[in-house]
């Protein structure tokens, strides 16, 4: 069976299973509508936080208000996204531990698939929602010199940026085959991952900065592209066509993920149960 016969069978089962995810969400729209509202005001709660040290300083690490704004924009849409389509992966360890990831595997679907649409959340719109009314607001106040270049690296940033969250996030799924119970592990770096990401890379270290744009390329998610469109110094004095490099960590670190992914399923051993 060829990669592209197993990768349509994959979406084919992940847009099935999170189908019937979605329509059990919406028996219940008053309760589902309302849930939504909560997850847009509760991750609402983190630029709040932002905004308030706004009160306080007028500059955070050199950057402005709308330039924060915008770095935040950027990590959350992103990150939502992600959260959306692999937020799910994280119940891989539990299942690991009771036994039911045994079930997955004699399916006849990709397991990947089965367990990235498990318990498909469709209230997770709200963190998308919330980022991207922020990034639309930074947009608009933030001082850029837009050209079409410009315009364009926005959206191939945010992309760049959910797909490079997807690879985290599969990444610290597969590590669970290993630790058995690992998701606040996975946790610290998505989770974690995006909220650092909200804040300019000038507030780090140049070590800390180091370890997220080399070992894990978190600042390709947004930090040297905003710095490329804002017009400031790239984290590390890095080349400017690394600016336009996330697409190309994006697909690297899918590979990686994806070779990660089949190891671990390969030394998976039943729990017997």
């Amino acid at each position: 069976m060829g990669e592209g016969t197993r990768l349509g069978e994959g979406l084919r089962a992940y847009r099935l299973i999170a189908g019937m995810w979605i329509r059990s969400s919406l028996t219940y729209r008053a309760s589902f509508f309302l849930t939504l509202i909560g997850n847009l005001v509760v991750t609402g709660l983190d630029f709040a936080t932002i905004l308030l040290m706004f009160t306080q300083v007028d500059r955070l690490g050199g950057w402005t208000m709308p330039e924060v704004a915008f770095l935040y924009g950027l990590s959350a849409t992103a990150f939502g996204f992600a959260d959306l389509v692999f937020g799910s992966l994280d119940v891989l360890g539990t299942r690991i531990r009771d036994g039911s990831f045994d079930t997955l595997l004699v399916r006849p679907a990709p397991v990947l698939a089965q367990i990235g649409a498990d318990h498909f959340a469709l209230r997770r719109l709200g963190r998308i929602s919330q980022g991207g009314l922020v990034l639309a607001y930074a947009l608009t106040v933030v001082d850029v010199d837009w050209t079409p270049e410009k315009v364009l690296l926005v959206p191939v940033t945010v992309a760049g940026g959910a797909v490079i969250f997807c690879a985290l996030f599969l990444m610290g799924a597969t590590f669970q085959f290993v630790a058995g119970d690992a998701a606040e592990v996975q946790n610290a770096f998505t989770y974690g991952g995006t909220t650092l990401l909200q804040y300019p890379p000038t507030v780090f270290g140049k070590d800390f900065v180091r370890g997220v744009t080399f070992l894990l390329p978190l600042a390709f998610v947004n930090w040297i592209p905003a710095a490329h469109i804002l017009g400031r110094p790239y984290p590390l004095r890095l080349p400017e066509w690394t600016a336009w490099a996330p697409p190309l960590v994006a697909v690297a670190g899918c590979v990686l993920a994806g070779l990660a992914w089949r190891v671990g399923l390969r030394s998976y051993r039943s729990t017997g149960s």
